[in-house]
Parts: structure tokens; C-alpha cells; sequence
């Protein structure tokens, strides 16, 4: 090897290095062979030592070239970096190395260098069969002027962003928001849990269009209140299962059915599709790097748990039946945030909706191939995670997930502030705590009070932005009640919070945030326990949209995109980054797809060149948004481009570069289960009573702390949170709120009686 370089790589594979004459320049170059791959790659590197690798500056970019001849599409330039405080670690990579017989020359900038990094090594990694010969490496430390940001508005909104109530309500009590590939966005309210609604047959769903402010009401064909959903790699949103019957008191609790459909955004109907093999009221949906979407969990047709998997095929495009699909028999509860990892498995994060998590640590890492699921440790009270957040931060290249906030409906504690971090790139990954949410104030009924102690919140919503960075907003104290009145902007570069303005509606239960294309914030919903609905809407313009005017990206050449391409695209003034977004699909704090992709550059000018993953499991094909930032973290709008399935490999891209991530899991893995037919659920899985009231109505069976168990200090409870009128449902009278025994809860009798 050269002075200053070394030999690196993992996996199964017969390679050489040699030093050979054939040279870009003088008389020697450096090159690398894969004669057999079964996995893992080769590498030539840098040397990782004080005397050999570049000295960087955290907040730097840096210019990388090289000439290089290869004889596989399976080449990558591959960047590592030195934390002063954990050493080396792989950082990512940066540029997949087009075929090419003669020198060619390739050029590429770094993304932002992290805080607490020093030094930096790179090179060239093989990962297919042939050979890269390299030679004449440079690397120039990026000098372009970041002009002065300036405010445009008032210091306080420059600093903390704005929320803004739209003059228009929705016309729908939707609980699911769907980002098309227009921009647009699809608003599912199904009977929007009402009572009336489902009992007259009315369904509905609305497209809002952000550009003109106007909603279309969408005739809806069933029930999908608490469906699951996810876009297709077409840009079609597949929405799965829904409610089949409310619960009834002493009776039978929530169903699901099998029903599957498809929204077309381009007609906007909705067709349905072949049934599902099971009921799954509440179910996960994760799409793989093939197109496929695989589900979990729920409530089956006779209200028990459903430990049926499902998996919708993309060459077929319909549901699998039973037998094609991987079974482990478990039970994975409603909404389990199940997030695609690098390698094509799937985390389980620990979030999920009502009650306790998993048994054992509360999150896991499924591998659908060998159906083994293995135990990770480390998040902290797992069964206080209900209608927590989980997100993959940015950029998904760092396959770091932040899980923030939940609480329990069963025992119906205050919610919790805690966040715990997981590093999935560690050989062995264990969530870390970290940071708590910051604190807000809250209204018990008596109007806004700040909040103490450990309070936080469930019903969080956490939603990518495109300076990288992640906003979570909205929740609530208790089981639909006591909204939580806090916002802030979690930096995953320095791993803290900055508390922001706060939505100034309530926004717990059925409520939903997402991204925008224009870089904005939309809120909607809210459903407390007395059976209301909050159609108001709140948009929040972050911080970067104040700063001054927008970088513009002026033309994409091509909105068709295959992996490992390069796409060009030209600004109006200098970048400092571009990334594609997920558009949103989001539920019940749940949006398991949401994911923020790297675009390395290569920079001439105003032209810019987009290097694209070669990993379909890094950015599973679909419909993303573009951004364009620049040095001061404000982005441009959106553009839309289309990231088609792994059928359409860049032509000179034989396979991914997959890295050896979560390789040597200590946890305890689990092999599938016995065959069986589902998990029995209690009929008060959503923590409300309902021997009080309609459907809609949720009293809760745990009350929250404070309040004592006798009839008039549980009225009082009720009454301080607006629940009205309840009617006594049959002859029970589990809360003791009608010691009267008239049919009426918390009538005059009934709180003189003791």
C-alpha cells in the first residue's frame, strides 16, 4: 500500500491489493479486487491516525476528487470520521463510481463536518466482483462566503417560527394524513369515530390543496377510521383494513376487517383490492426495498389481537396469501412502529398505541428472511411508551432513531418527557437516553398551568424538516385529555432540543403534523375523551423560512430517478445541501416510513450533481420531495421526483453497498412461535368505559392521578372536561358515577348520595 493508506473490509469475499504501473500519473496507482463476493466489500482508506488522516472543522465542507478506472458498477467513494470522543466510525458514502475503461476523473463534496469531529479518512470501497484502480486523490477544504441571514419577521418568530389557525376548517374528522405525490393532501376520516356516522353508512375522506386552501370532499367506500396506510412506489396510497363494529358495553370490543384499498391521487377514488388474511384495525405498514409493504398487529374481525403478518406484493400488487408469508405467531400490538433498516430488516422501535409494550425489553429487530426476531435493550420505561414518536433522523445514511414522549391509557399516568436514542450502525445497538422534552404548560380543565415535575406528553407528532433537523408538537398529559401546549426542534447534530413557538391548538388524540412541500408545518385534529372534534388547522412556519430568500432550484433535469444514478439539477445561488424527503402517511403519532436521504453532491458552478443511494432498503422507491438548503438552513420548495423500484438499477449498478450494521446482536432471539389463531385482547383496549355515553365517548377506566375514586370526585373530573349528558349503557356501573341508578352518570341524585 501506498505511505498513509491501509487495507480495510468485512465480509466473506477473495480480494488482492496491489500497487500497479498503470497510473493516472507518475508511475504508480492503487488497486483493489474482488474476485468472489458472497458479501461485505474491500476497501483502501486513509489510514486512520494523527500522522496520516486530514485534520477537518466541524461545519466545514470539503471537496473530494480522484481519477479511477473500474471494471464494476460495485464501486463507492466511502467517507470515515474521528469523534474526539467515540474514535473512528464509518460516516457514509458519498459517490457510487460510474464503469469506465479509461481514468476518469470524479469529484464529490462532504456533507456538513459533525460536531465533535477532528479528522476524516476516505477512499474507494469495492463491493461487487472486478477491480478499481485509483490514483491522484485531492481534497480542498470548500471556501464559499454564507452570507448574512436576515429576519424577516419579528426577532421572536425569527427565533422560535410562527403558528397560523387557517380561516378554513376541515370539513372531515380525519385521524390520517397522506402527502401526495401532487403536493396535495389526502385527509382519511372514514366515520371519523362517530357513532352516527357509522350507524348512517357516511364514510369521508378530503383532498386539502395547500396551493389554494380549498378541501374536496372524497366519497369513501368503508369505514377506514384507524386504518393503516402507506404510498406505493406509483405514488398510490394503499389504505388496509379500518373499523368493522365499535365496541359494546359487556360485550364485544373494537373489530377490524379485511378490506384493502387503493387511492388513485391522479382520479382521486378510491378501488378496492383483494382482502387481507386477516383483520387488522390499527395495523403497522412498512414498505421494503423490492415496493412490497409489509403489515403487523392490530384488532382481527372478533376484536382479539391478530398475529397475522401480511405482505402486499408489488410485482402481483395484491396481498399475499397466508402461506407465501413469514409467520412468527406474535403479537406486535396496534400501530408498532416497525422501521426498514439498511439491510432490509425491520427495527421495532417500542412505539406503539394503548397499554403496555412488548413483553421483554419493548423493542426489537425482526429479520423477515430468517423470521428471528432479537431483543434490543436499553428503552427506558417501555411500558410508557403508548402514542409515543419514533423517527429515523436525518439523514437516514446515520441510522440513528429518536423515540420521544408516551404514556400508558391502562393506568393513565402523566405522560412522560423521556427520549431514548438508538445507533443501529453499532455492531451490537442499544438505545441511550437522551435528552428530555422540553416543557410547556397544560390545561387540566381550568386553563393553562406550566407544567412540573416529569410531565410530558403521548400524542406526540414528529415531523422531518429539511435543514435536517425534527419538530415535534402537539400531545397531551392524560388518556384523551389535558393537551399539552409545547413545541421544539430536536438537532441531531447536537442531540438537544430548542423550544419553539407552540401550536395554539389542542392536538392530541387524533391529531396528525407533517411536512409540507414549501418547507411548512400542517396540524390537524383532535379528539378528546367527551366525543368532540377540533376541525381547525394550524400551519407552522419554522425558523429558516424567516431568514431571507429561498435558494431555488431552477430545473431538474430528469424526475425519473434510478439507484446509484447521478441526477443533475441547477440553483439559483450556492447550496450547501439536497435531500429527498418521504412524503408523510401519518397516524396516531405513528409514521414508521417517514425518512430524510443524504443527495452528496458534486458542485460546478450552479449545476449540481445529486449522487443517488445505490441501497433501495436506504430509500425504498416511491414519490419524494427534493430539497435544495443552503449554508444558513433555509430550503427551497419542493420539487417531486420519482425513485423507481430496484428493477431500475442505474444500468452500470449491479447491487447495493450494504454495510455491516447490527451484525453481532447479543439479545434474545426468538424463533417463530406456534401456530395459532390470535391474541386475546381485553374489550377496554383504548382505556375508555363504555358503559357511559356514545361510542365517541371515552371514559376513561383509570382515572388520573388527583382524582379520587368516589362519585363526586370523578364527576367533577368529567364535568371539568366538558363530557356533558352521559347515559348509562345496560344495567353496569363499573365507575360508580350513577349511585342513583337512574340511567343518567352524574345527575343531582347521584352526587347527593354518598
Amino acid at each position: 500500500m501506498p505511505h498513509c493508506w491501509e487495507r480495510s473490509g468485512w465480509g466473506d469475499n477473495d480480494f488482492t491489493f496491489a500497487t500497479v504501473a498503470d497510473s493516472h500519473s507518475g508511475t504508480k496507482a492503487m488497486k483493489v479486487t474482488l474476485t468472489r463476493r458472497a458479501d461485505g466489500d474491500r476497501k483502501a482508506l486513509i489510514t486512520e491516525s494523527a500522522d496520516c488522516a486530514p485534520v477537518v472543522g466541524a461545519g466545514k465542507q470539503y471537496d473530494l476528487g480522484l481519477w479511477y478506472k473500474t471494471t464494476t458498477p460495485d464501486a463507492a467513494i466511502t467517507l470515515f470520521r474521528h469523534d474526539t470522543t467515540a474514535g473512528w466510525q464509518y460516516w457514509t458514502d458519498l459517490k457510487t463510481l460510474d464503469m469506465a475503461a479509461d481514468w476518469t476523473p470524479a469529484t464529490v463534496r462532504t456533507p456538513a463536518v459533525p460536531a465533535g469531529t477532528d479528522r476524516i479518512t476516505w477512499g474507494i470501497s469495492v463491493y461487487g466482483t472486478g477491480s478499481a484502480t485509483t490514483d491522484d486523490y485531492t481534497m480542498e477544504q470548500v471556501s464559499e462566503p454564507v452570507p448574512p441571514a436576515q429576519c424577516t419577521g419579528t426577532a421572536k418568530e425569527c427565533a422560535d417560527g410562527r403558528w397560523t389557525v387557517l380561516p378554513t376548517q376541515n370539513p372531515v374528522r380525519s385521524m390520517h394524513s397522506v402527502v401526495l405525490k401532487n403536493g396535495k393532501v389526502l385527509l382519511i376520516a372514514g366515520s371519523g369515530n362517530s357513532e352516527e356516522n357509522f350507524e348512517a353508512g357516511t364514510f369521508t375522506s378530503a383532498v386539502y390543496d395547500p396551493a389554494n386552501g380549498t378541501y374536496k370532499v372524497i366519497p369513501t367506500p368503508k369505514d377506514m377510521f384507524c386504518a393503516g396506510h402507506v404510498q406505493l412506489s406509483d405514488g398510490r396510497v394503499l389504505v388496509m383494513s379500518g373499523n368493522k363494529a365499535f365496541p359494546v358495553a359487556g360485550g364485544h370490543g373494537y373489530e377490524g376487517y379485511k378490506d384493502s384499498y387503493v387511492f388513485d391521487p391522479d382520479t382521486e377514488t378510491y378501488s378496492r383490492t383483494n382482502d387481507m388474511n386477516d383483520g387488522h384495525w390499527y395495523p403497522s405498514a412498512t414498505e421494503l426495498g423490492n415496493g412490497d409493504i409489509i403489515s403487523f398487529g392490530g384488532l382481527r374481525e372478533d376484536s382479539t389481537g391478530s398475529v397475522t403478518a401480511e405482505r402486499w406484493s408489488a410485482a402481483e400488487q395484491r396481498w399475499l396469501p397466508l402461506w407465501q408469508v413469514n409467520q412468527t405467531w406474535s403479537y406486535w400490538g396496534l400501530y408498532p412502529s416497525m422501521i426498514l433498516m439498511q439491510d432490509g430488516r425491520l427495527f421495532y422501535s417500542g412505539s406503539h398505541v394503548f397499554g403496555n409494550g412488548t413483553p421483554g425489553t419493548g423493542s426489537a429487530i425482526y429479520d423477515y428472511d430468517a423470521n428471528t426476531t432479537t431483543a434490543v435493550p436499553g428503552l427506558r420505561n417501555k411500558d410508557e411508551r403508548d402514542q409515543s414518536a419514533s423517527v429515523l433522523l436525518p439523514p437516514a445514511q446515520d441510522q440513528k432513531v429518536l423515540t420521544l414522549g408516551g404514556g400508558n391509557i391502562d393506568s393513565n399516568p402523566d405522560a412522560g418527557r423521556l427520549t431514548d436514542i438508538i445507533d443501529l450502525k453499532a455492531a451490537d445497538p442499544v438505545y441511550t437516553a437522551g435528552p428530555p422534552i422540553p416543557q410547556g404548560t397544560v390545561d387540566l380543565g381550568d386553563g393553562k398551568v406550566a407544567q412540573t415535575g416529569d410531565q410530558g406528553k403521548m400524542y406526540v407528532s414528529a415531523v422531518l424538516l429539511p435543514d435536517g433537523k425534527v419538530l415535534e408538537t402537539g400531545g397531551g398529559l392524560h388518556n384523551r385529555a389535558d393537551p399539552v401546549f409545547e413545541a421544539s426542534i430536536f438537532d441531531p447534530a447536537t442531540s438537544a432540543f430548542d423550544p419553539v413557538a407552540a401550536d395554539p391548538e389542542a392536538r392530541g388524540y387524533h391529531s396528525s403534523a407533517f411536512l409540507l412541500p414549501d418547507g411548512r408545518v400542517m396540524a390537524t385534529g383532535d379528539n378528546p375523551g367527551n366525543g368532540t372534534w377540533n376541525h381547525n388547522v394550524s400551519i407552522y412556519t419554522p425558523p429558516y423560512l424567516l431568514k431571507g430568500t429561498r435558494p431555488t432550484i431552477t430545473s431538474v433535469i430528469d424526475s425519473e430517478w434510478v439507484y446509484g444514478d447521478t441526477q443533475r439539477i441547477t440553483v439559483d445561488r450556492p447550496i450547501a445541501k439536497a435531500e429527498l424527503i418521504r412524503p408523510a402517511a401519518v397516524t396516531h403519532s405513528s409514521d414508521p416510513n417517514q425518512r430524510f436521504v443524504d443527495l452528496p453532491l458534486s458542485v460546478d458552478g450552479d449545476n449540481v450533481d445529486l449522487n443517488v443511494t445505490s441501497n433501495p432498503d436506504l430509500a425504498p422507491p416511491g414519490w419524494y420531495m427534493l430539497f435544495a438548503v443552503d449554508a444558513n438552513g433555509v430550503p427551497s420548495v419542493a420539487r417531486w421526483v420519482h425513485l423507481q423500484g430496484p428493477s431500475a438499477l442505474a444500468a452500470d449498478t449491479a447491487s447495493a453497498h450494504v454495510h455491516s450494521f447490527a451484525d453481532s446482536l447479543e439479545g434474545k432471539v426468538a424463533e417463530p412461535g406456534r401456530k395459532r389463531s390470535s391474541q386475546k385482547v381485553g374489550t377496554v383496549v383504548s382505556g375508555c368505559d363504555r358503559h357511559y355515553g356514545g361510542v365517541g365517548v371515552c371514559v376513561p377506566t383509570v382515572f388520573p392521578d388527583g382524582v379520587r375514586r368516589t362519585t363526586a370526585s370523578r364527576c367533577a373530573w368529567l364535568k371539568k372536561n366538558d363530557y356533558g349528558r352521559l347515559k348509562v349503557n345496560g344495567k353496569d356501573d363499573p365507575l360508580g358515577l350513577d349511585p342513583s341508578r337512574d340511567g343518567l352518570a352524574c345527575g343531582t341524585r347521584d352526587l347527593m348520595k354518598r
